[in-house]
Parts: structure tokens; C-alpha cells; sequence
């Protein structure tokens, strides 16, 4: 195994740099985890809602959705606006 001996100066520049990339992902995995795409199963237990609400939801266009065939899809991202746009908080 071959060994590399590099100034301190260097080293820290390196560290630096990861950090940057490091970030970079995170902020990307973020944005795109709200792009995601889910089903109907998996956003009524996201709003922890029965299948009749859902189908309100649904037939009164109060969540964006798409349908495909049978197949009913949501962005992840409006579940979590709709839930922020309801979301009540405490008085105290």
C-alpha cells in the first residue's frame, strides 16, 4: 500500500472541498426527495387520512394529482404544502 505525504495546507484545502461536495448532496437528495412521486397508500398514511377523505381530496381537487390508468400519483412535495398550509400552532 502506497503512502502520500501531503503539506497541511493541502490536507485542509481537501477536507474543505469534501465538505463542499458533502453539502452540495445533501442540499440536491433534498430537493429532489420533495420531486418524489407516491401513491395513493403511501400518502394516506402520510396524512394519515381514510380512503373515503382521500377520495374527497381527490374529487374536490384540493391535492394536485396525477392518474395514470387506475394508478393515482402525488408529489411528496404537495403533501408536505398542503399539511404547512393546515398546519395550526399552539397559542402559548
Amino acid at each position: 500500500m502506497a503512502m502520500v505525504v501531503l503539506p497541511k495546507s493541502v490536507w485542509q484545502g481537501v477536507k474543505e472541498d469534501l465538505q463542499e461536495v458533502k453539502e452540495l448532496l445533501t442540499k440536491k437528495n433534498t430537493e429532489e426527495a420533495g420531486k418524489e412521486w407516491i401513491d395513493s397508500v403511501e400518502a394516506r398514511k402520510m396524512l394519515k387520512v381514510s380512503p373515503k377523505t382521500w377520495q374527497t381530496y381527490r374529487d374536490r381537487r384540493i391535492i394536485p394529482f396525477a392518474q395514470i390508468g387506475r394508478k393515482i400519483l402525488v408529489k411528496k412535495s404537495d403533501l408536505e404544502a398542503f399539511m404547512q398550509n393546515h398546519y395550526i400552532s399552539s397559542s402559548k
